[in-house]
């Protein structure tokens, strides 16, 4: 039914390859892409026996316009899915714009020389897609993702107006290391030492990086400690999401974690400013990410489960109420499905039922959007078939 070129081929890539090989009714054909084209065709080897969809592999520097735009006018995809790293998202775009090309992403950009990120930069593309008369899906993960959807069904089900929106990312997983980053160490760091950041009354507050804590004992995952982060989600759903007064981000963060990452900070290891070294300029975050443990390499050794979602406050039918809602995910039965652990997992199903639903019709319109834009049900009917299921009840326990 449809092609898919998949640019990249890390622990998200991987997950949403073979989750497109198990949907071959859907991704009849997928063409896998990066600068490491060994990746792709060892991946190749490993799924080819396993599936009817039909999988070639590519080299492609996904920093450069033509190349990635010879490669997709060679494959002619339906869509491309972009999988590779947020400094890259906007050469992607325009690759898509040049050849009329719908386009999906997992995350926003970020400038590779600058510790920041907003969804300003793929917004101002709206005007061309719509003119192209393709798609741009923006943030198909989890959080982004799963959440901005959670938060379409939660007001499409469950509330007349939505006045708070509190999203809990807990990984409860263990990896045995005394400190390793479960997805891109340089994005992982640069996110987490930045200033919070929430949205409250019509702006934004302005928060001390890991300056507001909370304790939340969670459904099968148990007490964990939460720390208060900026998070893309929360500029698209401050926007998209009518009369909602306070939108915030929380992930958790063990004290192992946290006083290496300070010890690291202190010492400058996770500066972006180039250096020079024996004579050659470094970034030393870069190096930083060059000597820890390889996310990929993860999977084997964790243990424990995830549990992500949001709790909405607002009104219906006149009345207060409060929602929950949430998936558990378990590491180590990710890794016997697709040799990941679950944190790729849970942004690896997302980017192929997104794009699963952009080439089905079933989320196509021309212009850049964001995934609380469209009608939520057919993505949520989708997340439990595909192994993200979720969960409603009561809020989890506030313990401090």
């Amino acid at each position: 039914m449809a092609k898919a070129l998949i640019i990249g081929c890390g622990g998200v890539g991987s997950v949403a390859i073979h989750k497109c090989c198990q949907n071959s009714e859907v991704f009849e054909e997928i063409c896998i892409a990066s600068r490491t084209k060994s990746k792709c065709d060892e991946l190749k080897a490993k799924l080819e026996k396993t599936t009817k969809t039909k999988i070639t592999t590519a080299k492609v520097d996904a920093n450069q316009v033509d190349e990635l735009v010879s490669l997709i006018q060679r494959v002619k995809p339906d869509i491309v899915m972009n999988l590779a790293l947020p400094y890259q998202d906007l050469t992607i775009m325009e690759a898509c714009l040049a050849t009329k090309t719908h386009y999906m992403d997992t995350a926003n950009y970020e400038p590779e020389d600058t510790a920041h990120f907003e969804y300003s930069w793929q917004w101002a593309y709206r005007d061309a897609f719509k003119k192209a008369g393709v798609t741009a899906l923006l943030g198909s993960g989890f959080d982004p993702g799963v959440t901005s959807v959670f938060t379409a069904y939660a007001l499409k089900h469950h509330f007349d107006e939505i006045e708070t929106i509190d999203i809990l990312d807990c990984n409860g997983g263990d990896h045995g290391y005394p400190f390793a980053t479960n997805f891109n160490p340089e994005i992982n760091i640069r996110e987490v030492s930045a200033k919070g950041k929430y949205w409250k009354n019509g702006a934004w507050v302005e928060t001390e990086p890991m300056e507001i804590k909370r304790v939340y004992d969670f459904p099968e995952v148990g007490v964990k400690d939460m720390y208060l982060m900026h998070h893309e989600e929360i500029e698209s759903l401050a926007l998209n999401v009518p009369g909602i007064k306070r939108i915030r981000f929380f992930m958790t963060f063990g004290q192992s974690y946290l006083t290496h990452l300070k010890c690291l900070e202190n010492v400058g290891m996770t500066s972006i400013e180039p250096i020079e070294f024996q004579g050659q300029q470094i970034v030393p975050l870069q190096f930083l990410k060059a000597v820890l443990p390889d996310p990929a390499s993860l999977g084997p050794r964790t243990k424990g489960k995830t549990n992500i979602g949001c709790i909405f406050t607002g009104r219906k039918d006149g009345k207060e109420k409060t929602y929950y809602i949430y998936n558990v995910c378990d590491h180590e039965e990710s890794y016997k499905e697709v040799g990941s652990q679950a944190i790729s997992y849970t942004t690896g199903v997302p980017a192929m039922i997104g794009a699963m639903m952009v080439v089905t019709g079933k989320w196509q319109k021309p212009g850049v959007y964001n995934m609380e834009e469209f009608d939520p049900d057919p993505f949520m009917a989708e997340l439990s078939k595909w192994g993200l299921p979720w969960v409603e009840c009561h809020a989890p326990k506030l313990v401090d």
